[in-house]
């Protein structure tokens, strides 16, 4: 196999972690990934279900909370999502906040608290900046002496660390559609997976040989290739019901506001188009069953709006 082949004939990333990821006989696939991402090695004890993701079909499983074991034997806690938002940046809070009340029980001291990773996927615009992968981790300087608070060696021992940022949860963010598809390391070959269902053949990240076998579609039985294809049908059938019906409001909105333009100035009527056009599509969207955020997402109106519309 020459090295500029592809594996093409692979099931997407996504629908994998909202369904066949979670049988713990793949659970390597996303170990693999993990260790590339994280820089250590590790291995999943445990994935739990989101209750946050029971909206409708389109959310089910778009977030996931791993338990895993590092090769220190130290216990760590993983949020992995898959999502488009508008407010995502909350929703990393939120994810964050509920992964740790769930796992500390009643009478426990707060030593007990498990380190959370929270690994975010996205493939929409999320923010701004050059980069396509972001890491955030929480310090404390001094606002007269420029210093960063440390732990003092008392503390070091007991709590068996070696920095503050330890404690407090890590965030990454992987905005794929930014990845210009030159992969240097393990983890661009993971994020050229992500961003394109290929994988190279001289690919050597940790898992991507896994994930060529278990994430074959020829791996898959009957039942879930049924499920498959109609799931792709289903995102295909999205893609295009929200082309049309951003193209028909585009054609309604401006009309209506170069109409009162006539009468209100070029300029504003201008303005007005723009405006009248992001309430047609949120209208359409909002008749078709999309939810409220999904529709912010895509318009850039407020949420609070969009929920008044009729």
């Amino acid at each position: 196999m020459s090295k500029s082949k592809k594996m093409k004939n692979l099931i997407r990333f996504d629908w994998a972690m909202k369904r066949l990821l979670r049988d713990k006989s793949n659970f390597d696939v996303l170990e693999g990934f993990l260790t590339e991402l994280l820089k250590f090695d590790l291995k999943i004890q445990h994935i739990g279900e989101s209750e946050s993701n029971q909206k409708n079909e389109r959310d089910k499983f778009n977030r996931v909370d791993i338990l895993a074991e590092t090769s220190s034997k130290e216990i760590i806690l993983i949020e992995l999502q898959i999502d488009s938002q508008s407010d995502y940046f909350q929703r990393m809070l939120y994810g964050v906040s509920k992964a740790i009340s769930d796992h500390i029980y009643l009478g426990e001291t707060y030593d007990k608290l498990k380190k959370v990773y929270s690994i975010n996927i996205v493939y929409f615009q999320l923010g701004q900046g050059e980069d396509y992968v972001y890491h955030g981790t929480t310090e404390f300087k001094g606002l007269h002496s420029n210093d960063i608070l440390e732990l003092n060696e008392r503390q070091k021992s007991k709590f068996n660390i070696q920095d503050i940022n330890h404690i407090f949860p890590e965030y990454y963010i992987l905005k794929i559609n930014d990845f210009n598809n030159v992969a240097k390391d393990g983890l661009d070959e993971w994020i050229y997976f992500l961003k394109n269902n290929e994988i190279k053949s001289d690919f050597k990240a940790k898992g991507l040989d896994i994930a060529k076998q278990k994430l074959s579609l020829d791996h898959m039985n009957d039942r879930e290739r049924i499920a498959y294809d109609e799931h792709m049908e289903n995102e295909r059938y999205r893609a295009s019901m929200i082309e049309t019906i951003r193209y028909d409001a585009q054609i309604d909105g401006f009309e209506k506001g170069i109409e009162q333009g006539i009468e209100q100035g070029i300029e504003r009527g201008i303005k007005q188009g723009i405006t009248n056009t992001q309430l047609e599509i949120a209208k359409k969207l909002k008749l078709s069953g999309m939810n409220s955020n999904e529709i912010a997402d895509i318009t850039g109106l407020n949420v609070d709006d969009i929920e008044r519309l009729s």
